[in-house]
């Protein structure tokens, strides 16, 4: 009997992580270097810079979702480490777009325009 239960609780627990490894973190983007790429460089590096906000978005809705379904009794650990998660996501975030805006400073840094020059 006590390994029948201790069977129950390892698959309430795998149950609980896979729910939990449902959501998966989109991968980093890379920002070209403003002083040495091109304008369809940077246009296509913002492309990119978007897709990745709109799947992180989508990455912190599954975390708040698996708050929400987990609950007021889920451990304090599991509740812990999600918050950790999604500070972590949106600290990312911040960081891509503060890179990818000095990047675009940079390029008009190294490229400026000629009326600019006068």
């Amino acid at each position: 009997m006590k390994a029948f239960a201790i069977c129950v609780l390892a698959a309430a627990g795998l149950a609980s992580f896979s729910a939990f490894a449902a959501c998966e973190n989109p991968s980093m983007v890379s920002v070209p270097d403003g002083k040495t790429s091109t304008m369809d460089e940077l246009l296509a590096a913002q492309t990119n810079v978007k897709a990745y906000m709109a799947a992180m978005e989508k990455y912190l809705a599954c975390l708040n979702d698996e708050i929400e379904a987990a609950g007021d009794d889920a451990p304090a650990e599991f509740k812990s480490l999600m918050v950790t998660r999604h500070n972590s996501a949106v600290t990312e975030m911040e960081a891509v777009a503060a890179q990818f805006n000095q990047q675009v400073q940079a390029y008009k840094a190294a490229n400026p325009k000629e009326e600019d020059k006068k």
